[in-house]
Order: structure tokens, then sequence, then C-alpha cells
């Protein structure tokens, strides 16, 4: 492996030689994309005036061995917090020397709840035996919509006066928010007119049972979206050498500190995952209030053949796509390209890309912290 280049130095020189190695490195030239033009940002923004520029960097090397994702991945960022970079690539670099990352892509899942109300509690059960019987109709009407989308079921459950439905979807390369509401409005409208029950009062698209932009613990338990669990088993000597603890310190840490995640009642057991996810999401188009309920991963470590750290993060929910919405802009297209993040099953890679990149950057701060470094390295990079 080269030598590593650090994301510090600002001047044009230290920009144009990372340019140059990010070239020799993947064989794409990173070039100043010209902004989009006016008429090519329908469906993405309204009242538009212009564009904000944010700083964007590379991190990496990602080496990964998933379902869908396998070989060296170059990592684009789009941060305005210091060390971010700096503590990803650390952790990249960590995972690089012990074999990698491995991730497994579980499912890709993604919900819309409307909820249906009736006068009267009785009639509850006849509707949702109905929807069951009427499943291939009710299919054929939502898929009607979409050349993409396939349903794969619609789950239901009574409370008191009303059902609620979870139309659950395959979104394929699309993060699908809008393709699975356009496909549930058309389902919901086919349910009304074939459902003739003077007991029904009406329904509402959207209850938020799905937890849409919402944690929560039901997104854990069944997932939305892409599920994905990662992990490395990090060798000793380089752990000692780059996080400057043992693996025996970081578990004996990890399991302290965990207490304070559930005594605040965080949804999830992570430290940063968040940060991970909004500076990729950022930098490859994708809708960043999903970090919300993205964010909810738990990780774990554990200490294997004595003194190596087994590092494992689950995320059942990673709302990616490579297709649709801000993935159309040309930088964030660019970026996609950069990371091979195109064509059949390139979002389910995409997300198990985001899953690794994640799990590195717990590493990272867990790290900083055992080796109360966290502080002193904010104060160095972290300032302007």
């Amino acid at each position: 492996m080269s030598k590593l280049i650090l994301p510090r130095g600002y001047s044009k020189q230290h920009t144009e030689r990372r340019r140059k190695w990010l070239v020799e490195k993947t064989g794409f030239y990173l070039n100043n994309t010209p902004p989009d033009e006016p008429e090519k940002l329908k469906g993405i923004i309204e009242n538009h005036v212009g564009f904000m520029q944010v700083p964007m960097a590379v991190a990496g090397p990602l080496k990964i061995s998933g379902t869908y994702a396998h070989g060296e991945y170059y990592i684009p960022l789009c941060t305005l917090e210091g060390t971010l970079c700096m503590s990803m690539t650390r952790g990249l670099y960590l995972t690089y020397l012990s074999n990698g990352i491995k991730t497994t892509h579980i499912k890709q899942e993604l919900s819309r709840s409307p909820m249906f109300a009736f006068k009267e509690i009785h009639e509850t059960p006849v509707f949702t035996k109905w929807i069951n019987k009427n499943f291939k109709q009710i299919k054929k009407a939502a898929e009607s919509t979409t050349n993409h989308g396939k349903l794969l079921r619609i789950d239901t459950y009574i409370i008191q006066d009303s059902v609620v439905l979870d139309f659950i979807y395959n979104t394929a390369e699309a993060a699908g928010q809008n393709m699975v509401t356009i496909a549930t409005f058309e389902a919901c409208k086919f349910i009304k007119e074939k459902y003739q029950a003077e007991q029904l009062i009406r329904y509402y698209i959207e209850c938020n049972f799905n937890c849409d932009k919402n944690p929560a613990y039901k997104t854990i338990l069944q997932g939305r979206s892409h599920h994905i669990v990662a992990s490395s088993l990090i060798k000793s000597k380089p752990f000692k050498r780059l996080l400057h603890c043992t693996p025996e310190d970081y578990v004996e840490a990890w399991s302290k500190c965990s207490r304070g995640s559930r005594l605040a009642g965080v949804v999830g057991n992570n430290m940063h995952v968040a940060n991970a996810l909004a500076a990729i999401y950022l930098a490859t188009g994708q809708d960043m209030a999903c970090v919300a309920e993205n964010a909810v991963g738990t990780v774990e470590f554990e200490l294997r053949n004595k003194d190596d750290l087994y590092a494992t993060l689950t995320m059942p929910s990673i709302s990616v796509g490579t297709v649709g919405g801000g993935t159309r802009l040309k930088q964030q297209k660019s970026n996609l390209e950069m990371l091979r993040c195109s064509g059949k099953n390139s979002s389910k890679k995409l997300a198990e890309i985001v899953c690794a990149c994640a799990l590195a950057l717990e590493l990272s701060l867990g790290g900083a912290i055992v080796s109360d470094e966290f502080a002193q390295s904010h104060a160095e990079y972290g300032r302007g």
C-alpha cells in the first residue's frame, strides 16, 4: 500500500496534490463541476435562487468485502466539522491493515403507512381480512404508478376504531420516498372505491407508523430501507499503534460509557453514526432528513483471540438511492461514479459502503475517547 495522504494542508498546492493522488488511486479525475442549470432542478427544490458551496474531502481507503460492495473505495465527504475526515480516514486505515470490513445486506424494504378510520370498532377485523384477500389487486394498483417499485406485502395493525396498513416496498435503485407515496396513494384510492362499507369514514395517506424521518424502536426491530450489518476483526498491533490504546481497554471503556446511552434513553446504541451518514449523504445527493431515522445503529465491541478487537455495527435503516432526487445533480452524480455505484444493485452497494464507513468512524472516535485525545484533536483540527 502506498503512503497515506492525510487530509491536512490548506494551500492550492496541497489540494492539487490530493487530486493527483486520487487519480493515481482510483483513475478518477475529480474536476470542478459547474453548477446545474436551473431547469434541471425540478423535483429537487422550489424558489431556487442559487447554490451554497460546501467543502468536500475524500477519506480512505475503504477495503470492503460485502454482499454487493467489493474492493477498495475512496469516500467523498461533505462536512463543516473539522476532524471528521481525519477520523474516518484513521478508522478506515485501521481496518484496511486488518483485512478490511465485511458487510452483509439483509434486506431492502421501504414502507408507507396510511390509516383507515371507521365509525365502529367491529368493522376493523372485517377490513383487514378484505385487505389480505384482495392483496393481488391492491398490488396491481400500487405498481401501476412505477416501473421499478414492487409491493412486497401489507402488514395490518388494528388500533381502536382504525386500521394501519403498512405498505412494504422494494424500491430498486431509488431511495424511493416519493415512489412509495404515489404508489400507496393509488392503492388507497382503489381500496376506498372497492371496499363498500358505510362504516368507513376516510383514510389518511400517512399516520407516521412507518417512522419516516423519526428515530424509533420499530425501525431497530423491523428495519426501513436498506438493512446492513458490518464487522471487522482488528489485529492488536495496528490497533495499539493507530488508536494509542489496547483492545482490552477499549472494550472496558465501551462497557462503561454505553451506560450513559441507556441511562439517557438513546434510541440505538452508537456514538455518532449520524456524522458518517450526513457527510456521505450530502456528497452523494441523498435526503439529508433521513439521517434522523437512519442513525439508530447498534455497535458492539468484544475481544477475540485474546487481544484482538472484533467490531460490529448493525444499521437497520439506510435510506439511500443511486437514481432520482439529488443524485441527478452533477457533482453528486460524479461522486457516485467515483464510488462505482451505478446500475443494478448499486443502491445496495452504496448502503454497504455507508455502513462500513460508519463503523470505521465509530472505531476512531472510541480510540480518541479511550486515549484521552478527543478534546486535543478537536482543538487542533476543529478550529480555524
